[in-house]
């Protein structure tokens, strides 16, 4: 999945790179799997805006992706390859023996034609969804789940990957792609291999309108508000901060941590801030 670069034709092409899209085998997606989707620009119900800086773009389908791969012992075959507008992955369209058709998060390395399936007795193979309990040591993973039958929830944007590190009692320890290593639930579903579009971090959009079809409005800085706008605002002419970095709220911006969750914490055996 490499990148293509352009001829620096206008400012906005000569940094700018995108996918080759080679891999993608269709460019019409799978009718029946598809969801209408509606903006909310950052608003809520009440109209009022609580999440800046979103906005805008094109209209996108939903595209309903089989997180749970929960049809055990039956065979499905890869049946096309396709883009998300809504990750960053590629997903796939599987065709299962019994003539159900599901979207799955498509790995790096598995090709049309290729068969995989799910449950406790299938081989530790690329696509493969299988319990952690069964899984051997040291395998890359990813759409991994955290509540046994919930479905995967972390590990499934592109190009990334957990491993699997140790098994212990009714517990295994999982280093995810920030570093932290944490407990999960073995009776938990996890897909073997690593998530497809590696290049994805590699891109660079090159001009502001590409972020706004992808629903990104401006960010301006608090540092050229007023004072009653942003902690930031205010003095004369180009001031400083004149404080440690805040948000518009009042709270520190760099490095304050959030994570309060007694339930998960006690999961995490090594912190991602520990180096």
């Amino acid at each position: 999945m490499p990148l293509r670069s352009y001829k620096a034709t206008s400012p906005g092409l000569r940094q700018m790179t995108r996918s080759t899209f080679e891999e993608i085998t269709t460019d019409r997606p799978y009718k029946p799997l598809l969801e209408p989707q509606t903006r909310g620009s950052g608003r809520n119900n009440a109209g009022r805006l609580t999440v800046r800086h979103r906005g805008g773009g094109e209209k996108q389908h939903y595209r309903r992706i089989d997180f749970k791969r929960d049809k055990i012992g039956v065979p499905a075959r890869l049946a096309t390859i396709e883009y998300d507008p809504n990750r960053s992955a590629r997903i796939g369209l599987l065709f299962y023996r019994d003539g159900e058709k599901r979207y799955m998060l498509l790995p790096h390395g598995l090709k049309v034609g290729d068969v995989i399936v799910s449950g406790p007795d299938a081989e530790a193979r690329v696509g493969n969804a299988v319990p952690l309990a069964n899984i051997p040591l040291g395998t890359t993973i990813h759409n991994i789940e955290l509540v046994p039958g919930k479905g995967g929830q972390v590990v499934r944007s592109a190009g990334t990957s957990a491993q699997l590190l140790a098994k212990e009692g009714d517990y295994a320890t999982v280093r995810m792609p920030s570093g932290e290593m944490r407990r999960i639930p073995m009776r938990c579903m996890a897909t073997v291999g690593q998530v497809s579009n590696l290049d994805h971090e590699n891109q660079n959009l090159g001009k502001a309108g590409r972020a706004r079809h992808m629903g990104q409005r401006p960010e301006v800085r608090g540092v050229v508000m007023n004072p009653r706008d942003h902690p930031h605002g205010g003095g004369e002419g180009k001031s400083p901060t004149g404080m440690p970095p805040k948000t518009p709220w009042g709270k520190p911006a760099m490095g304050y941590r959030t994570r309060r969750s007694k339930l998960t914490g006690r999961l995490i055996v090594r912190s991602r801030h520990r180096k």
